[in-house]
């Protein structure tokens, strides 16, 4: 049986009929077209669903759409304010951090998380805060020194 479900999505209120088991990623991808975030094993455990949910990484794989019902998501799409890229973004781009790209938006949006908790971390707390998100290029060594960038940018604060 559908339901009505309403959240906001990438700070915008949105609302769809749909069945409330159906996976989160599914309708990030099919209904509203956000194609940053990433299928990547469908059982929670490479990062490449990503999502931000209330500011918390979520896999989206993993979550019934009921479950985001009257919360914040945040996809990789919605990090870019005003067309100007999140810091995160423009020192992955900087540092060539993103070598195939499928595992960008996951690692990109736990940073966030990390940065959010943490806006001064050591180069070990970012391997820790990572180290549930894969990458099989090998583009680890860059991804870090994005992050460690991309704090001291911001400077201890979250870019709005």
């Amino acid at each position: 049986m559908e339901e009505t479900i309403s959240f906001k999505l990438n700070s915008e209120q949105v609302e769809l009929v749909t069945d409330p088991n159906r996976i989160l990623l599914w309708v990030l991808r099919d209904h509203f077209g956000l194609t940053g975030t990433k299928y990547g094993c469908g059982i929670g455990f490479c990062g490449a669903c990503t999502v931000l949910i209330d500011n918390e990484p979520a896999r989206s794989c993993m979550i019934p759409v009921s479950e985001v019902a009257g919360k914040s998501v945040v996809t990789i799409e919605g990090l870019e304010q005003d067309d100007v890229l999140h810091p995160l973004q423009q020192a992955f781009i900087d540092h060539d951090a993103l070598q195939c790209g499928f595992c960008t938006p996951g690692m990109i949006l736990t940073s966030v998380a990390l940065l959010k908790q943490n806006p001064a971390p050591t180069r070990e707390e970012i391997i820790s805060g990572l180290e549930d998100n894969l990458c099989r290029c090998g583009a680890h060594t860059r991804i870090i020194d994005a992050v460690q960038e991309a704090a001291e940018k911001m400077k201890g604060g979250e870019k709005k």
